[in-house]
């Protein structure tokens, strides 16, 4: 039988179609009028999706360059900044500070688990000058509450400026970052943009362009005020990444047409389709008698499962990639073959679900596991007829005259 290979995994996540073509034809010079105007068009639509009145920045990088920049430019050798960690990227947060010798606080909380009020609340102080989080761990399928997490820092240390990696949190999740007072939050091209990684891209808060003049640790590539001083005139500091620019104009368009002529609708619509996406495959992976890893938190940019007992998660993996060329993702550090992660985040849809939900099902029963095919993809099917009704019922009533 034929295998058509397919990405599940939370990045990189599958590619438009137009953003690929686009791609494909993308040969002007980054300093060239067609390319300012191109460059210019995509910043503001840019700004429409992350929802915000802040600066927002486009980096030739990975997201662990805005991760870096955002430690760079903002602290000092010696600066108190806290890092909350539940995972293998909240970890990074923990290493890059260490790297640019701030003295860090970490609380840290079991993969699979997000932090209560009252233990972030015991680590802030009015000393702290930074503090770091995700707004999802995608290493254990988790979700980080930010509007709590910000409230917190506003309140108990207003010197402080909150950084969040929204990696997998844009395009998944509902995020007030002007309202919450988030003052740099970061994204990466390859996951809810649905283009290859490559880009990643940051808004940034007026307070956080205040903290980068007393700043003392070095940049140079990643010094976000050339950068911010470079788009003001439609151009990058640096040589862009042209054709990634020219596929992330295109998903915005893409993204726009979905809401209706509006980006911030068609984000929303992102939203709703992973929240779908993610409430089907819990319900499907639960009807099979698999266990969720983060129950009591769970991200909707991917659904971590945990592997039944006596079975290592990478034989889930290799089976899923061997025997329907879909490529789901292990468990990453400590957790590598104790779960595995399926996304939603980005261009997936019905049918993507329904067919990773079957496979799996074919999975479990080689496993051994006692459950009929079909079982999961009806779990699947009724979140989804349920949530069709409802959005019925939500449909304003118009009548004729």
């Amino acid at each position: 039988m034929l295998r058509k290979e397919r990405l599940f995994t939370p990045g990189p996540t599958p590619l438009l179609p137009s953003a690929q073509f686009a791609m494909a034809a993308a040969g002007m010079h980054h300093r060239t009028a067609e390319f300012r105007k191109l460059y210019a068009q995509t910043l503001a639509d840019l700004k429409e999706f992350v929802g915000t009145s802040n600066d927002v920045l486009i980096l030739a990088s990975s997201g662990t360059g805005a991760m870096e920049a955002s430690v760079a430019n903002l602290t000092s050798p010696g600066d108190k900044v806290l890092v909350l960690t539940a995972g293998k990227f909240g970890e990074r947060w923990r290493d890059l500070t260490r790297a640019y010798n701030c003295s860090v606080e970490v609380l840290s909380v079991a993969y699979g688990e997000t932090f209560s009020g009252a233990a972030i609340r015991e680590k802030l102080s009015p000393e702290l000058r930074a503090v770091y989080v995700q707004a999802t761990e995608s290493s254990t399928g988790a979700r980080h509450n930010l509007e709590t997490i910000a409230r917190s820092v506003r309140q108990h240390s207003p010197d402080a400026v909150l950084v969040v990696d929204a990696i997998t949190g844009f395009g998944t999740t509902r995020l007030d970052i002007d309202g919450w007072g988030i003052d740099i939050i970061l994204g990466g091209s390859q996951k809810a943009l649905m283009i290859p990684p490559g880009l990643a891209y940051l808004a940034v808060s007026e307070r956080a362009w205040q903290r980068m003049e007393s700043a003392k640790n070095p940049r140079y590539y990643f010094d976000l005020r050339k950068e911010r001083k470079a788009a003001a005139k439609g151009e990058s500091a640096f040589t862009p990444a042209v054709a990634l620019i020219a596929a992330l104009g295109a998903s915005l368009q893409y993204i726009r047409q979905v809401g209706g002529g509006e980006v911030s609708r068609g984000r929303e619509q992102l939203i709703g389709n992973a929240e779908l996406c993610a409430a089907m495959t819990r319900s499907a992976a639960q009807a099979l008698g698999l266990k969720l890893f983060a129950p009591t938190c769970p991200a909707t940019a991917l659904t971590a499962i945990q592997a039944p007992t006596g079975v290592d998660s990478g034989t889930i993996v290799k089976a899923f990639r061997e025997r329907f060329g879909a490529v789901v993702a292990n468990g990453q550090g400590e957790m590598k073959g104790k779960l595995f992660r399926i996304a939603h985040l980005g261009y997936y849809d019905y049918l993507d679900t329904i067919g990773i939900v079957a496979a799996l099902e074919h999975i479990t029963a080689e496993l051994g596991l006692t459950r009929a095919f079909g079982t999961g993809a009806r779990a699947a099917q009724e979140v989804f007829a349920a949530e069709s009704n409802a959005a019925h019922q939500r449909q304003p009533v118009t009548t004729s005259v």
